[in-house]
């Protein structure tokens, strides 16, 4: 057990879950100062909203405990609360892709250099790795990816701008989308942290 309260060890972890699955209070508090910190950077570097990110942090441990007595089977605490806090960014994400023009104001977000924390430097990773995969399609699939994506312009506008129909421009965002994805888990030795950065792109 580490200074100041904070744990680190594996062993450690898994007894304080066995002790918060029987309701200690105590435990739980310690896991909670343990992993705020790097939870609330994970989410907020995907996000860029640190009032919606210190909600997504506290929704993640109020789940921790309300399911607690769950925990008595978790072999892996830091594994278990990344993919619980993941799966709840994906979920904020999600919701914002249906919103046209916030999903426009979180991909500008998404181009703006932020430190370099490790996620950070993942998300700069799965850039590149996207404008790899990118380099491959044909030329017409690359324009309408750029043009959607970085350009923010419509599935319509950019139906008339290039003499398509508007279903052929989604069918193309479809196709190039399950392009991406393939090709991240392929050649990234971290998918699931490249798709939870990159899954909020698909309508």
């Amino acid at each position: 057990m580490a200074a100041r309260g904070v744990i680190y060890d594996l062993a450690g972890e898994q007894q304080l879950l066995q002790q918060i699955a029987m309701g200690n209070e105590t435990a739980f508090k310690l896991i909670f100062e343990t992993y705020r910190s790097r939870v609330f950077t994970f989410v907020v570097n995907f996000i860029h909203s640190t009032a919606d990110a210190e909600e997504i942090v506290q929704d993640t441990f109020l789940s921790l405990w309300q399911n607690r007595d769950s925990l008595v089977k978790v072999e892996h605490p830091r594994n278990y609360i990344y993919t619980v806090v993941r799966n709840k960014t994906l979920r904020y994400l999600s919701n914002v892709a249906r919103d046209e023009k916030m999903l426009k104001v979180v991909w500008a977000n998404m181009q703006v250099e932020v430190n370099p924390t490790e996620e950070a430097l993942l998300m700069r990773e799965s850039r590149a790795l996207i404008d790899k995969a990118l380099s491959t399609l044909p030329a017409q699939k690359q324009q309408v990816f750029r043009m959607c994506r970085e350009e923010g312009m419509s599935h319509e506008d950019i139906a008339l701008e290039m003499g398509l129909s508007k279903s052929r421009i989604k069918n193309i965002m479809v196709e190039v989308l399950r392009y991406i994805k393939i090709f991240l888990n392929q050649n990234s030795a971290i998918p699931a942290i490249i798709l939870a950065f990159y899954l909020f792109f698909i309508k």
